[in-house]
Order: C-alpha cells, then structure tokens, then sequence
C-alpha cells in the first residue's frame, strides 16, 4: 500500500526541492548525496531542471507541479499522481503508457508502472 504524500521536511533534498533551490540539489546528488523522495508533497513545485535520474518518486503527489522538461526515463513513479501537472517536454518511463500519463493527468489517477 502506498503512502499518503508528506511533507518531508526532515529530508534535506526534499527542502532544496520545496525551496526552489534546483542547482543545490543537483550539485549534492552529483556528489553523491541521495535522500528518500518517495510519498513526498510536491503539490505545486516548480521541479524543472531536476537530474531525476534514479530517483524513485513512488507514491509522490505532483498536482499542480511544473514537470516541464524533465526525464524521468529512468525513475521509479509507482503510484505517483500528476493531476494538472505542467509536463510539456517531460520523459516518462517506457513502462507507462500514454493512456495511464493521460488519465493520472486528467483525473489524478496513480501512476502503474
């Protein structure tokens, strides 16, 4: 069963995200620092130009969120919710089809990967 989406403000690279501090959060994760993003709130952040490489967002809520431009290609979003996202230009994982993106979009469905 997947987690209700927190906020999780004991998780350093969950503050950077929520505080918009994008280049701080890359710099750390190129330096190898990795923190729990799963069940995170990401209700109306503005995420472009995260490095979302290996990151697993399971269960993460992204209403409203700005995913523009990100490559999610190779992160994990079981579960995860993208209902009125802003995704022009975003990667999804091969796993999820059209239909699925389309419907978690629309209606706030959980993404099944």
């Amino acid at each position: 069963m997947t987690q209700r989406p927190a906020m999780k403000n004991d998780e350093p690279l969950y503050r950077l995200l929520r505080k918009g501090q994008i280049d701080e959060f890359n710099r750390q994760r190129a330096a190898g620092i990795n923190g729990d993003l799963t069940s995170c709130d990401f209700r109306g952040v503005d995420l472009r130009g995260i490095n979302a490489d290996g990151i697993d967002f399971s269960g993460s809520y992204f209403r409203q969120a700005d995913l523009r431009g990100i490559d999610f290609t190779n992160s994990a979003l079981q579960g995860a919710t993208i209902h009125a996202a802003k995704i022009s230009g975003a990667y999804f994982p091969d796993t999820l089809s059209a239909d699925e993106i389309t419907m978690s979009l629309l209606h706030g469905t959980r993404l099944r990967e």
